[in-house]
């Protein structure tokens, strides 16, 4: 794929041949662009979703956006905290597949998510996987971990590899080529310890401990994107200057990189946090509908691979 639109389109042709559409269960939805999103995708035949939070406030928006709520079910749930336990109960019992963030903050709902008893944790660090379209680059670009992680380990970043492999093979690429940025292409482990974990995520992938992927590190960026970079700097490297995946070093490194793309770079994207059993649409809330809207068809097809 190569355009945000051609992964909604993707996912739009992919739900009827799965049986069925996707159940959203969104937590405080009383949102004006997750009511915006999530009506734009039951209009496309995307996915329903259950909408949970105060249904008094949740009816004001709707009505101030012009969205008839009566194709929704609405479950009443005044504080947002409650809201993302309920939704996340339904995911347990089977009745939604994706959860997805309203107007509450991303810690209550990752403490829903998170919680060892009720929630939905599969035995994988979560992360956060942006896909991005930009217009500098021939094909959509995975980020990772812009939001969650702040300083991951060696055994975390194993865990952000594989979900961001996940996402890679959920938007159609069988065999995802996998950077390990870094700000040089050595390995200077004293002064910069994330060269060292990325030639160990390297050697790891080449051994068969990290499938499914392609994976070369460290790189710094313009080599994991730029052909013509890679050969000036005589690197050779099947990952280096055609990258599926960026991985950043920190949470720093990778929010900078993620919303410089998409607010200095003039890129559209979609985001999704991805590790525990099932995806959660987890987006900015200043964010446009049709951001959201985009992250929702990632959140279905990564719903859908999970059923594969």
């Amino acid at each position: 794929m190569k355009t945000i639109a051609e992964l909604i389109a993707a996912a739009i042709s992919a739900v009827p041949s799965s049986g069925g559409k996707i159940r959203i269960a969104v937590a405080a939805a009383q949102d004006a662009a997750v009511l915006q999103a999530v009506e734009a995708a039951r209009k496309a035949g995307l996915a329903q979703s259950i909408l949970f939070g105060d249904r008094e406030a949740i009816a004001r928006v709707a009505d101030a956006e012009g969205i008839d709520l009566s194709p929704f079910e609405v479950i009443h749930e005044a504080e947002p905290a409650m809201a993302a336990v309920a939704a996340v109960a339904h995911i347990r019992a089977g009745e939604a597949s994706v959860v997805m963030k309203g107007l509450l903050d991303t810690s209550i709902l990752l403490k829903a998510v998170l919680d060892k008893e009720r929630g939905l944790n599969a035995g994988r660090l979560v992360s956060h996987v942006g896909v991005v379209e930009s217009p500098y680059y021939r094909k959509l670009l995975i980020v990772t971990d812009a939001a969650i992680n702040i300083a991951p380990t060696l055994a975390e970043k194993i865990d952000i590899v594989r979900n961001a492999v996940d996402c890679a093979r959920a938007i159609g690429i069988g065999l995802p080529k996998v950077a390990i940025l870094a700000a040089v292409e050595k390995v200077v482990a004293e002064k910069m310890p994330c060269t060292a974990d990325a030639a160990i995520l390297t050697q790891m992938n080449r051994r068969g401990q990290i499938p499914f992927c392609v994976i070369d590190g460290p790189l710094a960026l313009d080599n994991a994107i730029s052909a013509e970079a890679a050969r000036i700097k005589k690197i050779e490297s099947s990952v280096a200057g055609d990258a599926d995946i960026l991985v950043a070093p920190d949470i720093e490194a990778g929010n900078i990189l993620y919303k410089c793309l998409l607010d200095l770079g003039g890129a559209k994207g979609a985001g999704l946090v991805l590790g525990a059993r099932a995806p959660i649409v987890l987006t900015s809330r200043a964010d446009s509908a049709d951001t959201k809207l985009a992250s929702i068809a990632l959140g279905v097809l990564a719903a859908l691979e999970r059923r594969t």
